[in-house]
């Protein structure tokens, strides 16, 4: 190993800084497990391919919720607007009865859930997940995917180092990339 990446290992606040420079949108990640609904916030979910359709999400090993919807073999991600902080800081929560008081209809794909008041839900089953490092990358077969009717005055929850941005005012606030 070079002095570079040995230095690395140990400077977790170094590595967390540099790489909180990069802006990422935010995600809740659902599923319907044993007849109830669990989910967590995700701000590595990505489109991965197009043919075929794929995306990608980021799970911490630790993350019980994240298992449980690995074994279920399908989710939801919801991309979350500039208004939906809160409903981001709930499902950040380890342990916590997230869907209380949450709106959700079933995805109609896979039936997980998609949350009421998103930007987008990408309805996905399960391709592959891949052990790296601390966490792992689970890759989502997309089977549907929609938004809402009006989204003119959307702007997307925006995270960077560490915080949400605020929205950015003008007729770029509802576009963009393609990727929470």
């Amino acid at each position: 190993m070079n002095s570079t990446a040995a230095a690395l290992r140990f400077d977790r606040s170094r590595f967390r800084d540099v790489l909180g420079r990069f802006c990422t949108g935010v995600a809740i990640v659902s599923a319907m497990h044993d007849g109830e609904p669990v989910g967590f916030a995700c701000q590595s979910f990505a489109s991965l391919s197009l043919d075929p359709p794929l995306v990608s999400y980021a799970v911490a090993d630790t993350s019980t919720t994240g298992h449980r919807i690995e074994r279920v073999g399908a989710f939801c991600a919801t991309v979350l607007g500039a208004d939906q902080s809160e409903l981001c800081h709930g499902f950040g929560r380890s342990g916590a009865e997230k869907f209380t008081g949450v709106a959700w209809s079933p995805a109609e794909g896979t039936g997980s859930p998609q949350i009421t008041g998103g930007l987008a839900w990408v309805d996905c089953r399960v391709e592959t997940v891949i052990p790296a490092g601390d966490h792992r990358i689970v890759v989502g077969r997309v089977e549907h995917l929609s938004t809402p009717e009006n989204l003119q005055d959307a702007g997307p929850l925006l995270y960077y180092r560490g915080g949400f941005l605020p929205p950015r005012p003008g007729p770029h606030a509802a576009s963009g990339p393609t990727a929470a």
